[in-house]
């Protein structure tokens, strides 16, 4: 299920971006990047509708993923 991120409370979204950014195994390229950056860069692909906040009732995991 989608979550949208506009329903979220500003401190739960940014918890959320914070968390999703610092997992081992998150790719930013070659030039690292503050976490205020990577949070920032979240934010607005969020916004921008590239990626999107995914809930698995199923698992009961929460997790952002690009949108095809």
């Amino acid at each position: 299920m989608i979550i949208p991120w506009q329903n979220l409370d500003p401190q739960t979204l940014n918890n959320l971006i914070e968390y999703f950014v610092l997992r081992e195994g998150t790719d930013y390229g070659l030039q690292e990047k503050s976490l205020q950056e990577k949070v920032d860069e979240v934010k607005s692909q969020l916004v921008q509708g590239s990626v999107a906040i995914f809930w698995s009732q199923l698992h009961e995991t929460i997790d952002i993923k690009h949108v095809k």
